[in-house]
């Protein structure tokens, strides 16, 4: 029997632990932020569709999307996000749809991993049978951030209020996975959570 489950969880949460952790374990996992940089590649229609939008200061010199600076116009501009995910939107779902189909068709049984930051957001909780979301304390989200992405401290709260807030997704969580201690409280989670699923 196939499972599909949904992980979500705010920026720098430590959603892509949780997810090395499941592939480990054997799930097969669908990154949608993969998907999202596909369909954008340089001759993707979804690609022309943005740069019809924004013009074409969003492109690189070779043609290819400068995420940096679209990245700069929709985290300040809601309207501007909103339409962002109205062009990938369709695309995005399109090929997840596809690669859940082709896992469903290769293995007879086999627990899907759908790794979606915008899982809630989006509303793409009808592709998954069950939501686990990944929570972290907020000053280690800003932590992580701004070491990770090289921003500011006002820029990394930016972006983290630019999301849904936790508090709002756990009303759509089946499983809450806790990311305030060690590595080890949090894989023992997730391997308790794992032997559930796959009885």
């Amino acid at each position: 029997m196939t499972i599909i489950i949904g992980l979500t969880g705010g920026i720098a949460s430590g959603k892509t632990t949780v997810s090395n952790i499941l592939r480990e374990l054997g799930a097969i996992i669908i990154d949608a932020d993969e998907i999202s940089r596909k369909i954008v590649e340089k001759g993707k229609p979804a690609l022309d569709e943005i740069r019809e939008y924004f013009g074409e200061k969003v492109l690189l010199e070779n043609g290819e999307l400068n995420r940096k600076k679209l990245g700069d116009i929709v985290f300040d501009n809601a309207e501007e996000l909103r339409k962002l995910s109205e062009i990938t939107l369709p695309y995005i779902v399109e090929e997840i749809t596809d690669e859940i189909n082709l896992c469903k068709e290769t293995y007879n049984d086999c627990v899907i991993v759908l790794d979606a930051a915008l899982l809630i957001e989006q509303n793409l909780m009808y592709l998954v049978e069950e939501i686990w979301l990944v929570v972290a304390p907020r000053e280690t989200q800003f932590e992580r951030l701004v070491e990770r992405e090289d921003i500011s401290r006002d820029g990394a709260e930016k972006r983290i209020d630019a999301q849904m807030s936790p508090e709002h997704k756990k009303k759509y969580a089946h499983k809450i996975i806790d990311n305030s201690k060690d590595l080890d409280h949090l894989r023992a989670q997730i391997e308790a959570n794992w032997k559930r699923v796959t009885g």
